[in-house]
């Protein structure tokens, strides 16, 4: 079959996953999305909120630890399309429910179902693509989240005003269901699967079973550099959970914007995590390419640090400079008058944007690098347990976004919680800088290398 084969092959199943994983994380989100929608017919205060979100992330986080663990062992295919055929069934009888256990009951249901998602796309890019070309299109195929977290506020706010939101989720979770149908037909585990040759080689086995150079399960758990990956990404992810989650809620609540305003801040986040996911991917490999790994520091650090910072600054700016009650345009803000001219929007109203989309850009650059880093600098038998615990700790921190972040904002307000969000990024950003260069390679060193 040769080139072709594979091209056709790696297009159709990319694209497979691509759209399957836009809709696992449009169902992940229709809750936050159409939340105002929900708040206005049934009451529902913060801690009711937080305990619905924080159901689902817990159970993300278990479901994710175990796929990611196994997932050498099943089938990526039937994995993959299993959860998002769950994850569908739930969003439609979630539609059919109005009080607060049977959410939180049936949300932790469904973040069960994501957590089936990726670790099968991160075996299947493996499999399917070189080394050389595996950053980029993770960090593409990761771009997904942005594209439904994007779309998917402007789509549910639409959906829920122009029908209900009801509606809204029963409608996605049965395209939902059908999409999985599809996926468990174009997708395929490996390149043998038909007829290719694999383009990852197998280990090669000594006596035992086993490769000399093959590190034990303590020698990985002992790796410093696995936890500080780990906290790292429980600081973005949690971070970013909590921008996602709640950032709407402080534009409406906190700083008396409109509801329209607040979803279209979302979009622009979203829209800003999908270039700068694609922009890490691809520059982090070309650093890649030009220093080569090594076994102390990374090549991808310099862009991971400077995106962390970036985080921080975002979130700076954008608890301080909105104002609910601005009356004049501030000197500084004055530069964006002939934006405000051509989009008929206000100057603050842009910033917001433009905020937003920066936000996205430096949370979303992250994410995708640690997941990258964490699998290449695991030992090659531990790279799915390597991606499981960093996941599971992005996902601890996306708990904490839930009630806890909620319950901050409940006893003080808005305003206080995303402090100290900003705060934990902050010293999160330069205890990672000041630790840059210590060992990255996880497990094992063999003795020609050391």
């Amino acid at each position: 079959m040769g080139a072709a084969g594979y091209t056709y092959y790696r297009v159709s199943i990319f694209l497979a996953m691509f759209v399957g994983y836009t809709l696992y994380y449009f169902n992940r989100k229709t809750f936050s999305f159409v939340m105002p929608s929900v708040m206005q017919e049934i009451e529902l205060d913060k801690d009711d909120l937080g305990l619905i979100t924080s159901s689902q992330t817990a159970a993300y986080a278990i479901s994710k630890f175990i796929s990611g663990v196994l997932s050498d062992q099943i089938s990526a295919r039937w994995l993959f399309s299993i959860g998002l055929f769950t994850v569908g069934g739930v969003n439609v009888i979630f539609s059919w429910s109005s009080s607060v256990p049977v959410f939180a009951g049936l949300w932790f249901i469904n973040g069960l179902g994501q957590g089936l998602g990726w670790p099968p796309c991160g075996k299947v890019l493996r499999k399917w693509y070189e080394p050389s070309q595996f950053g980029t299109w993770w960090s593409v195929l990761s771009c997904s989240m942005n594209l439904a977290g994007g779309l998917g506020p402007i789509i549910a706010a639409v959906m829920a005003h122009s029908y209900s939101w009801r509606t809204t989720l029963s409608l996605s979770g049965m395209i939902c269901m059908v999409t999985a149908v599809i996926c468990l037909l174009f997708i395929k585990n490996e390149p043998s699967d038909v007829g290719l040759s694999n383009i990852e080689p197998a280990a090669k086995k000594g006596k035992g079973g086993t490769s000399a150079n093959e590190s034990t399960l303590k020698e990985f758990l002992l790796s410093p550099y696995l936890w500080l990956l780990s906290m790292a990404f429980l600081m973005v992810f949690g971070v970013k959970t909590a921008c996602t989650d709640w950032g709407q809620l402080f534009l409406i609540q906190e700083k008396g914007q409109s509801v329209l305003m607040g979803s279209s801040y979302m979009s622009a986040l979203e829209i800003g995590g999908l270039v700068g996911s694609i922009t890490a991917g691809y520059l982090s490999d070309k650093a890649v390419a030009r220093q080569g790994l090594r076994i102390y520091g990374n090549p991808r650090h310099g862009l991971l640090i400077s995106m962390m910072a970036g985080m921080f600054v975002s979130m700076y700016l954008f608890r301080v400079t909105v104002s609910p009650d601005m009356k004049e345009v501030p000197i500084w803000m004055e530069a964006l008058h002939p934006f405000s001219v051509l989009t008929g929007l206000s100057e603050q109203e842009i910033w917001i944007l433009s905020l937003g989309a920066l936000f996205g850009f430096s949370s979303c650059g992250p994410i995708a690098l640690i997941g990258v880093i964490a699998s290449e600098s695991a030992p090659s038998n531990f790279c799915g347990t390597s991606h499981a615990i960093v996941a599971l700790m992005a996902n601890v921190g996306g708990f904490f976004a839930g009630l806890p972040f909620s319950t901050i904002a409940k006893h003080y307000d808005w305003d206080m919680a995303f402090w100290v969000a900003e705060i934990t990024c902050a010293v999160t950003t330069v205890l990672f800088f000041l630790l840059r260069n210590m060992r990255t390679k996880m497990g094992r060193i063999p003795k020609k290398l050391d």
